[in-house]
């Protein structure tokens, strides 16, 4: 079998890769029969010849491998027929602007493997960059709120270099005794909450939180149950919410009115209420001055999310009297920083990471006949047709 790490051929393009030069050497070293390829890519954060210096044969055609592996979404123009392909496609939420991407790989009878489906028997993501989306998310929180205030510019996260240094910058600088709220316990709340972590700041419980004013930064980390509550005043749970969303109502008003900043890290699903409302902005009550919406859901439970910012504009401004897009200046303006695509700003510790439990969770997969059928339930699509688990993507690629 042959491998294949392709080059990023989206735009914006994207510096990040499955595997990096070390990584592949231990995928090669631990399973000698397998052969690898590396396509050829002058943005990739590792360079050609970091490859190449390994034994890696660095090439422009990748149509003699087997499995193709890359990152974002594969232009269509770029697919090659009768391959296997994993990357992030974002089409299992039926997103209109892919919808051409599947229908392309149904034409070409591509083996289509997202790595958002790549999951263990129990529906438990087993790979992502949630961690890094999490990590350079936190940073840019204090990054807006510096802005806003005037106090400190710290440099973009996309110009340092690693996870450490992100941190070292923010402990330069000199905060007020602030209260930042960090919603959500999975890979983007912890990694999250490890930035806060290595600034010091102190953790204190949501009592504590809501009832005391402190004299220096502190934060609580909430999930589902301390910001939802069921609308029959009955005791709801993480689970019962997974299953019954509608059963919920937001009962995030209490951090709205004393928390500064908002990091978000939530769990969220179609149909879910929303968590910050616009009426809990625009009341007289809001203490919130700044967003980092990691998650980013467009139009979804953070009211002043209206739009993805870009790595090159991370920020805008929000008014919620008037539920638009303002400045960042104006003077009522929530700032909103709410980038889609946060761990390309840190593409070493991202593909590293990513890499290190790629090779633990699915690389075996290849080659002990898939018997823990990870990349059987991960496949979306194989010899034409969608497999049953995503036959309800059917009406979306007709």
């Amino acid at each position: 079998m042959k491998f294949g790490i392709i080059r990023e051929g989206k735009t914006p393009p994207d510096k990040r890769v499955v595997f990096s030069p070390q990584e592949l050497l231990k995928v090669k070293n631990n399973y000698p029969n397998a052969a690898f390829k590396v396509e050829s890519s002058p943005i990739r954060v590792f360079a050609d010849e970091e490859y190449a210096a390994l034994g890696f044969e660095i090439s422009e055609d990748m149509t003699d491998c087997d499995v193709l592996f890359g990152v974002k979404e594969v232009p269509v123009s770029q697919l090659i027929p009768d391959k296997t392909y994993f990357f992030f496609s974002h089409t299992i939420k039926k997103q209109p602007y892919n919808k051409k991407l599947l229908q392309a790989c149904l034409e070409k009878n591509i083996r289509l493997i997202d790595h958002e489906t790549l999951v263990d028997e129990n529906g438990h993501r087993l790979i992502g960059f949630g961690r890094y989306a999490g990590i350079v998310g936190a940073y840019n929180a204090f990054r807006a709120f510096g802005i806003k205030y005037e106090l400190f510019n710290l440099k973009k996260a996309e110009e340092l270099k690693s996870q450490k240094d992100l941190i070292e910058r923010l402990n330069r600088n000199y905060l007020p005794p602030i209260k930042v709220v960090l919603t959500g316990k999975g890979k983007v709340g912890y990694g999250a909450k490890e930035m806060l972590d290595g600034m010091k700041m102190k953790q204190v419980s949501v009592e504590q939180f809501l009832a005391k004013e402190f004299d220096e930064p502190v934060f609580v980390h909430i999930d589902v149950e301390d910001y939802y509550r069921r609308i029959d005043g009955s005791k709801g749970s993480k689970s019962d919410f997974k299953e019954n969303p509608t059963a919920y109502e937001s009962d995030f008003e209490k951090f709205s009115k004393t928390a500064d900043i908002l990091i978000t890290g939530h769990f969220y699903k179609d149909g879910s209420p929303e968590i910050l409302t616009n009426e809990m902005l625009n009341s007289a009550y809001n203490a919130i001055k700044v967003v980092a919406d990691v998650s980013c859901d467009i139009n979804g439970p953070i009211a002043c999310t209206i739009r993805p910012s870009t790595i090159a504009d991370p920020i805008y401004g929000y008014y919620p009297r008037e539920k638009k897009e303002v400045p960042v200046d104006h003077p009522a303006a929530i700032v909103v920083m709410a980038v889609d695509n946060l761990p390309c700003e840190l593409p070493k510790d991202a593909s590293e990471g990513f890499g290190e439990i790629f090779i633990e969770k699915i690389v075996p997969a290849f080659f002990n006949n898939d018997k823990d059928d990870i990349l059987k339930r991960a496949t979306i699509c194989e010899n034409g047709k969608l497999t049953a688990s995503f036959s309800y993507l059917e009406d979306y690629v007709k």
